[in-house]
């Protein structure tokens, strides 16, 4: 029997979160929907679709499936794990709708359904030990990142409640608080999940995938135009600050923002925003320039 790889079915990675993983199977379901798709394999691309998603879209079922390994791949030849009867009650599995499992691969079958005979009776007893076994409890643990981690998609080593550390992916544009699950890695034996938490950046503000950045100019570059180097988060630029801009005003930096979560998905923006510094005036001299500045422009702020 061949392994399958349900994370590449859907094409998905194994640490994405139940809310993404959903999105993928509708827009696959909706693509290969046998009334509607012109696809040539669409039915049997539609039930590997599924079959996929009844196992992953439940936490449960995929934290089992996940626990026969990360390390097989696609279309490899696969048995059982001694012991395996089937990690599911099928009967739960289909929703209580009378669903049978012939509809599924072999390898489903073999793994989540063959704990059971036709008639939906269990055979043996080591499955009713199996499903009474109490599933590990889960841990969540805050992981702080810097903005550059979230843009380059870089790795980190984290240490775990058990003392070991692993290392880490961060996943290039992932949004605070999201998670990260590392499974079976809680001290528990069941699934850490890495809540991403963003430190404060020294220059950026983050707003979804764009990013600000205040800067300071002076009045006469204000009301003269300038270029200035501006800070991104891949090196610098030079930008052109226009005549006449005022303060709050916003100058878009198309693409400088953070990465998509897909090949798919465009980048963010950065926005510089515009912020007009008013030089002190600490001596008499500098006191005595404003004076004939107030007298020599006719111009009211307010």
């Amino acid at each position: 029997m061949q392994y399958k790889d349900y994370y590449k079915i859907l094409g998905v990675d194994r640490d994405i979160d139940q809310a993404d993983l959903k999105k993928s199977y509708r827009k696959l379901a909706r693509k290969y929907h046998p009334d509607v798709s012109k696809e040539i394999n669409a039915e049997e691309r539609f039930k590997e679709v599924n079959e996929a998603y009844e196992v992953l879209g439940d936490e449960t079922k995929r934290a089992q499936y996940d626990n026969l390994g990360a390390d097989w791949q696609n279309g490899q030849s696969f048995n059982p794990p001694p012991g395996w009867e089937g990690g599911f009650d099928f009967n739960q599995f289909s929703g209580g709708g009378g669903r049978s499992s012939g509809g599924f691969s072999d390898f489903f079958e073999s793994m989540f359904g063959g704990g059971f005979q036709q008639g939906g009776h269990q055979r043996g007893s080591h499955q009713q030990g199996y499903q009474q076994r109490a599933k590990p409890a889960n841990e969540v643990m805050k992981l702080y990142v810097d903005l550059e981690d979230i843009y380059l998609g870089n790795s980190k080593r984290v240490r775990l409640p058990n003392g070991t550390s692993v290392g880490v992916k961060i996943p290039k544009g992932i949004e605070e608080g999201k998670k990260i699950r590392l499974s079976g890695k809680a001290s528990t034996g069941g699934d850490l999940h890495l809540q991403i938490e963003l430190n404060k950046h020294p220059l950026f503000k983050r707003e979804g995938k764009d990013i600000y950045l205040d800067l300071p100019i002076a009045p006469w570059e204000a009301a003269l135009g300038t270029s200035a180097n501006i800070k991104t988060l891949s090196g610098e630029l030079k930008l052109k600050i226009p005549a006449g801009s005022t303060s709050g005003k916003k100058m878009r930096i198309k693409g400088r923002g953070l990465p998509g979560k897909t090949s798919t998905d465009l980048s963010g923006d950065e926005y510089v925003v515009i912020q007009i510094a008013t030089p002190p005036a600490e001596t008499d001299k500098d006191k005595k320039f404003y004076k004939e500045m107030e007298k020599k422009f006719d111009w009211k702020p307010r």
